[in-house]
Order: C-alpha cells, then sequence, then structure tokens
C-alpha cells in the first residue's frame, strides 16, 4: 500500500500553478474523472472474459469505453488549463522578465477568449443539431448500431460545457493578470483594506 500511495504522490503535480478557485475545485474533481479509466478498463475485461471464455460478447462494451474514455480526454482540457499545463512556446515565455510575462499572460489570455468565444458558439450547433430534429422535436443522436446509445449527443454537450468552463477559466485568468502587479517585488493589491 506505501508503494500505491508513493506512485500517487509522484504524479500529483506539486509544482502546478493553480489560480482561482475555480482551478482549485477542477483540479479536485479531475482525481474523480480519473476513475473513469479504470471503469473503462474493468469493461474492457468484463468484455474480454464474455467474448473468449463464455463465448458470448456483448454489445455494449465498446461504446461504453469509448465514451469514457473520450469524455476524460475533454476533461482534460480545463484541469490541463486549470493547473497551468497547456500548451505555451516556453522557450519565449521563460527568456523574458515578469513584466513583459504579465504582458504575454494577458494577451495569451485576450487570444483564447477569442478562440473560446468562437467554439462554444460552433459547439452549440453542434449540440443544437445533435438534440433536436429539424423540426425542433427532442430526439437525441445516437451512435447508429444495433444498441444505439446516445452518446454522441452527450459528448457534443460535454464539448460545449467544456468550452465554457474554459473560456471562465481564461477570464478569470486575465483578470488575474491584469490585477499582477509588473512589478513581482510590489504588494499586490487585495481590495480589502
Amino acid at each position: 500500500m506505501a508503494k500505491v500511495a508513493e506512485i500517487i504522490h509522484q504524479v500529483e503535480d506539486h509544482d502546478a500553478e493553480v489560480r482561482t478557485g475555480l482551478d482549485h475545485a477542477l483540479t479536485q474533481a479531475a482525481k474523480f474523472f480519473a476513475w473513469a479509466i479504470f471503469v473503462a478498463f474493468l469493461i474492457s475485461v468484463v468484455e474480454v472474459v464474455s467474448r473468449y471464455v463464455f463465448n458470448s460478447p456483448t454489445f455494449w462494451a465498446h461504446e461504453t469505453t469509448s465514451f469514457l474514455i473520450a469524455a476524460v480526454f475533454l476533461i482534460g482540457g480545463p484541469v490541463a488549463l486549470a493547473r497551468d499545463k497547456h500548451i505555451r512556446v516556453r522557450m519565449f515565455y521563460d527568456a523574458v522578465g515578469p513584466k513583459r510575462k504579465r504582458v504575454l499572460d494577458i494577451v495569451n489570455s485576450l487570444i483564447a477568449l477569442v478562440f473560446f468565444g468562437g467554439l462554444a458558439f460552433a459547439s452549440w450547433i453542434m449540440v443544437s443539431k445533435s438534440w433536436f430534429t429539424p423540426t425542433g422535436a427532442f430526439h437525441l443522436e445516437g451512435t447508429g448500431t444495433s444498441w444505439n446509445p446516445p452518446t454522441p449527443a452527450l459528448l457534443k454537450l460535454l464539448v460545449l460545457i467544456c468550452v465554457v468552463v474554459m473560456f471562465v477559466q481564461t477570464l478569470l485568468h486575465l483578470i488575474a493578470a491584469i490585477r499582477r502587479p509588473a512589478d513581482p517585488a510590489a504588494p499586490v493589491e487585495t481590495g480589502a483594506e
């Protein structure tokens, strides 16, 4: 058991910069959502045993596993942004001083807001098409298989939710970057006197 605790400690990144309460909540929620990978693994084991031991393959295992892994992948976006582990050209960012880093953070946040705003709009269109028929009737898009679960519609909604969350995160990061003093030695204004 001590070995498992050691591995978990190594995986947890204590150097990650968690900047807002939303970032902290997402980082904590990621620990819960990570169990979906274990559930997908168990489903795969059940499928293999059912298929090769009992000669009775399931019709739901592949789609369920694909859904769980896709959902975890999507949730990775907000979690990476929360832990400040998104893609960044570190070569330029690390080469400048604190004042220019602050400017780069502000510019990066503004560009990201435009990107996430456009992506949210496109996601909304995608969700509306997968949740409603052209006549406006409620009907979730299915996979088209014999089981036909509504996982495409659910994943499209999850894309929209994750993009909106990343938009809000980026807005909070922009506000924090604007409030951050250009001089790291200067005291941070909290607004409470």
